[in-house]
């Protein structure tokens, strides 16, 4: 039961029947017994500016934005942090004080995620494959801690345009990715590719060094066609699920007013549903 003064959020998509961000953020409100409701919020393109204006008049505290909204969520923004300005897309927004806020935590949360696992993500080179919203969020984490990051995307305009906005990026042809495993530490698909339906990302670990870390943001399958093929060959592993465990962890201690823990039990819920292969 919610009270008249209950704390409201949601999660903006299109479509947003999909999405696992209800389930765990109303887990973790019953948890800490508060007082409030997170709710999937269907939104076209074209009514997107009018939706975001309506919830916080109706007094929302905030939303998380997922696809295809991100990029218009930035630039509905009357503020953005520094996470959304590199990112150049939102996926939280706050409202408070007549204001509508904009952050990016798709960046962090793969990072708390590689730590969560036991990976420090600066400990060598990175690999992103594919040159989206998620690859310019995680290649600035990852620059800001000072790794060197190279971008392979089947356009190389995309990875192109992707380097132009954050200085620093490297980037190489996209049938050279076999051939530069062993010169990093870690990689990253960015991709659909492995997803339940979506062809599967062709990549040839023979000459990966054992070292290397290959980490995936694909959570369905939790054991996606690369994380099998890698976990194959012996090397370390890290799935998508994480992330997104992670990322929800910024909005909802804004909305809510408690930090909530990602561990064994609210992993254990969100797989619960998620085949395995």
């Amino acid at each position: 039961m919610i009270s008249g003064a209950a704390r409201l959020a949601g999660v903006l998509g299109w479509p947003v029947s999909h999405s696992r961000s209800p389930k765990l953020h109303n887990f973790w409100l019953a948890r800490y017994g508060i007082d409030g409701a997170y709710v999937p919020l269907p939104v076209a393109p074209a009514d997107f500016v009018t939706a975001v204006h309506g919830l916080r008049a109706v007094g929302f505290r905030g939303a998380n934005v997922t696809i295809p909204h991100k990029e218009a969520a930035f630039a509905v923004c009357t503020r953005v942090d520094e996470t959304a300005r590199r990112a150049g897309a939102v996926n939280t927004l706050s409202f408070a004080a007549g204001e509508v806020a904009g952050s990016n935590t798709d960046g962090a949360g793969f990072l708390a995620n590689l730590r969560a696992q036991g990976v420090d993500p600066a400990a060598g080179p990175a690999l992103l494959l594919g040159a989206g919203g998620a690859a310019r969020a995680i290649a600035a984490e990852l620059l800001g801690l000072g790794v060197r990051v190279c971008v392979a995307n089947r356009s190389h305009e995309r990875a192109a345009a992707l380097a132009a906005v954050l200085p620093g990026i490297e980037t190489m042809a996209w049938n050279r990715r076999h051939a530069a495993l062993p010169d990093h530490a870690l990689l990253v698909n960015t991709t659909s590719a492995g997803m339940g339906g979506s062809p599967e990302l062709e990549l040839d670990f023979a000459h990966a060094d054992a070292s290397l870390v290959v980490a995936d943001i694909v959570y369905v399958p939790l054991a996606t066609p690369l994380l099998a093929a890698a976990s194959s060959r012996g090397l370390r592993t890290v799935g998508g699920l994480g992330m997104l465990l992670h990322q929800a962890v910024p909005g909802f201690s804004e909305w809510f007013g408690v930090t909530p823990e990602v561990d064994q039990e609210v992993i254990d819920l969100m797989t619960a549903d998620i085949p395995a292969t």
